[in-house]
């Protein structure tokens, strides 16, 4: 069991009996002084007054080496190591409390008094100086007749102001700490007595996010001290960047009981990450033991964020080993500000003029060793250049200042129950409990013009950003590079000085951005913010530098080759500026020179045998259809329109129909001629002269052209954008509408086809020279073959091959009807001209 738990265990009933009793909660019929045992020096600042505020501060800071033989209870024996620091912020109580009783409108006619006693930055001396302020001093040593304190301003350390705030919160006495940040003070329920002029932990922890956004920090380490400070700063640094992408890249936590382990193990996790920035929320001494690590090992590339516990620590500035790796450093701070007059009253201190001060007097001995002057002297106690904590405490007696205004002032003071409310009292009767009250509604201007209340136990957070920059002596000095006021983020970039390493604000991520094009895609199992960058795929864009998706260009738009930006989809279609559709164009052309000149050609020789004995009116109607055949098929070259569309099939249709028609009644007549001699066929032959054959081409072609009005009157074919077929492209083709129709079409040209066929066929072997029946098979052969092979490539091709096919179907057709049955009659009408006489031709 801890000699300090013994301790408290044989105090507090004694102690808590007393006051209830000073305090007016209970009667206590004896009251004792406490253990001669437990003792508690004299060394303090005293004043009297109406009203009393009492001060706890660390003056001294490292208590002797407590008896534990547990042969005796433990006694509690003057500290030493003293802080001249320390002394300057409890003589900032004296100079406010001065200032406030010379004030003629705060507290007229009410004077104020100081109680302030060294806490040792240890929680048993200050319980014990606690519980002796409220007392009026009959709990200690100190000579019995002091007016118990109403307020306590202190103390510095959270622990220590836990473990006070708790002791006196069931009596209700107020409790201002003017360095006490941990987020856990703010609980109302636990501390409903404690107040802070220093902004909680929350607000720190949240400045070292905004901080690292600022930056594009996205990948940090941290370090911490394994206590509650150090626990609830790293929770609140990690909810502040839940969604904001930053991520820790480790979490290391040192304990004052194992440093030099913990110190080891935090810089090896400090060289073995890729984070670039670290933060470090411990105490001073403790970052000096991990800095000098550092040193050691010489890592000179890491930038450190501080957090206000030593972001201003002198001992650190000017540790000359460390200059290589503080150069740079930015930390939180608590807000600096300037206290008019301060400085003179400091430097007219002297222990001649206040005989009975003797912390003054230990001031002295530490710094001359004799009966110097403070006028021109240099130090921490004189240094008021950055006025941060003392600024807190100035500003903690202001506001008891205002509450005990606020309490004073009744509005009906001559009423005869003045002084019965529970809202104001009289100077004589001021109870801590209804100070308190009176405390969580304090509102004044501070002299800086700016406005101070609380919230709760907080006040607005306002921090100043530092940087440790060097000094052509090579030194390192504090310099103010920004602010934070609430939301605000006030920063002067430009003003920063880097660590010599990096010259420059580090990069500090896991996974660089995301470029615009890609996306963020995350790692299974590693955190948020390391990440891969997925390319967008084809019709989407991300135009945002760390995009988490890619969004759907809109339908008649695509994404560029960088899938940054959409851009109008190219229009396809076959075309005659490009090489097929030049290429087509050319055939189909040439295709109709061809025929135009094998019928100027018959026309020139149109009364030889040959051209007569192969009909030449139904040899000239062939050769103007198939003319029109290869003119045809320009129609499905261009940008489709809806005539276009229209007009190409119906075109196609008709044509081709004409000029199977032209085949088919030249066979009916082929035969007929050669069965002339069977009974009966002369009368034939006289039925199915010119005019029926006129009459029949006619007929067959109206039945096409009956198939084409009705398909184009119910459901004809229409332009259509096809949007998904080729992505970046928009194919404008002609969509044939009815299927039906169009499948009518085909099969009616397949029907005449097949009676061609099979009529050639058949007329193949019959007696003559020169039979018209074998050219007209083998061009049907031709012809049945391109259309059968037309069907499936026409489905399956996409966009403009689906007209190109069919273009291509249409010219090699109408070739083929063209070079099977006129070539080899130019060729004897050109090469073989002693073959076109009656007689050659009639030789079989």
């Amino acid at each position: 069991m801890s000699p300090w738990f013994t301790w408290q265990s044989a105090a507090v009933p004694l102690l808590l009996t007393c006051l209830l009793s000073d305090l007016g909660v209970v009667q206590a019929s004896v009251c004792s002084r406490w253990d001669h045992s437990i003792e508690l020096d004299d060394n303090g600042l005293f004043q009297e007054g109406d009203v009393v505020i009492g001060g706890l501060f660390p003056i001294h800071n490292l208590p002797p080496a407590p008896d534990l033989c547990l042969t005796q209870p433990p006694h509690l024996q003057s500290c030493h190591n003293f802080q001249g620091e320390i002394l300057r912020w409890a003589h900032v109580l004296v100079f406010a409390v001065d200032e406030i009783n010379r004030n003629p409108f705060l507290l007229p006619g009410v004077r104020l008094g100081y109680h302030i006693l060294d806490s040792c930055n240890q929680h048993p001396w200050s319980l014990l100086a606690a519980l002796t302020l409220v007392s009026g001093g009959k709990l200690s040593s100190l000579p019995v007749g002091k007016s118990p304190v109403s307020i306590i301003i202190g103390d510095s350390a959270s622990t220590q102001s836990i473990i006070v705030a708790r002791t006196l919160g069931p009596f209700g006495v107020p409790l201002i700490s003017y360095q006490a940040s941990c987020a856990c003070l703010s609980d109302r329920r636990a501390f409903p007595n404690f107040f802070r002029t220093i902004p909680s932990d929350v607000y720190q922890a949240r400045t070292m996010a905004r901080l690292a956004q600022r930056f594009g920090w996205t990948w940090v380490g941290a370090i911490v001290a394994d206590n509650d400070y150090g626990r609830l700063a790293i929770q609140e640094f990690e909810e502040e960047i839940q969604g904001t992408g930053l991520c820790l890249a480790f979490f290391e936590t040192l304990s004052r009981g194992n440093l030099e382990r913990d110190v080891k193990r935090a810089v090896d996790a400090v060289q073995g990450s890729t984070a670039q920035v670290i933060l470090v929320f411990l105490w001073y001494t403790d970052t000096e033991a991990l800095l000098m690590e550092v040193v050691r090992r010489n890592v000179t590339n890491r930038q450190f964020l501080a957090s206000e516990a030593w972001s201003t620590s002198m001992d650190l500035l000017q540790n000359p080993a460390l200059f290589t790796v503080a150069r740079g450093i930015l930390g939180v701070a608590i807000r600096s500000a300037p206290i008019n007059g301060f400085e003179a009253y400091l430097r007219s201190l002297h222990p001649s003029r206040r005989p009975r001060d003797a912390l003054l007097k230990e001031l002295w001995e530490t710094e001359f060793g004799g009966a110097e002057t403070l006028e021109v002297v240099e130090s921490s106690f004189t240094d008021t250049s950055q006025l941060r904590v003392t600024y807190n405490v100035y500003l903690a007696v202001y506001a008891a200042a205002h509450a005990l205004h606020s309490l004073l002032s009744c509005p009906n003071q001559d009423s005869p129950t003045w002084g019965m409310s529970s809202t104001c009292s009289p100077t004589h009767k001021v109870r801590p409990a209804e100070l308190l009250q009176h405390m969580n509604l304090v509102n004044f201007t501070t002299k800086l013009g700016e406005v101070f209340y609380f919230t709760g136990a907080d006040i607005p957070a306002v921090y100043d950003l530092v940087n440790w920059q060097a000094t052509p002596k090579g030194l390192l000095t504090l310099v103010t590079i920004g602010r934070v006021d609430g939301s605000n983020l006030l920063i002067n970039e430009s003003g920063i000085q880097w660590n010599k390493e990096l010259k420059r604000p580090p990069r500090s991520v896991c996974s660089e951005s995301c470029p615009p094009g890609t996306r963020v895609a995350n790692r299974k199992g590693e955190p948020v913010c390391c990440f891969d960058c997925v390319p967008c795929a084809e019709g989407e864009f991300s135009n945002t530098t760390g995009s988490l998706i890619c969004e759907r260009c809109p339908v008649e738009f695509w994404s560029n080759s960088y899938r940054n930006a959409c851009i109008p989809r190219e229009l396809e279609f076959l075309s005659f500026d490009d090489t097929m559709g030049i290429t087509l164009t050319t055939v189909a052309v040439f295709g109709a020179v061809a025929t135009t000149a094998v019928f100027v050609l018959f026309a020139y020789h149109r009364h030889t045998p040959l051209v007569r004995a192969n009909n030449s009116e139904l040899s000239f109607l062939l050769l103007l259809s198939l003319k029109l055949c290869f003119l045809c098929s320009l129609v499905f070259i261009g940008v489709p329109s809806v005539w276009a569309c229209r007009i190409r099939q119906a075109a196609f249709g008709v044509i081709f129909v004409l000029c199977l028609s032209c085949l088919l009644v030249k066979n009916i007549v082929v035969l007929a001629a050669f069965r002339s001699t069977r009974p009966g066929a002369v009368q034939l032959m006289r039925r199915f002269g010119p005019s029926q054959q006129r009459g029949s081409i006619f007929l067959f072609t109206s039945v096409q052209v009956v198939i084409c009005a009705v398909w184009l009157s119910t459901s004809p074919p229409l332009p259509y954008n096809d949007l998904g077929l080729k992505g970046s492209k928009v194919v404008l083709e002609c969509a044939v509408g009815s299927v039906a129709g169009f499948s009518l079409v085909l099969g009616y040209i397949g029907l005449l086809a097949s009676l061609c066929l099979l009529l050639a066929f058949l007329a193949r072997k019959l007696p003559d020279n020169f039979n018209e029946a074998k050219l007209i098979t083998f061009s049907m052969l031709i012809f049945c073959a391109v259309w059968v092979a037309f069907v499936p490539a026409y489905v399956s091709s996409p966009g403009k091959y689906a007209d190109a096919v069919e273009i291509f179907a249409i010219l090699a057709s109408s070739f083929g009807l063209l070079l099977c049955i006129f070539i080899p009659k130019c060729f004897i009408i050109l090469l073989r001209p002693e073959r076109n006489t009656k007689k050659h031709m009639m030789a079989k």
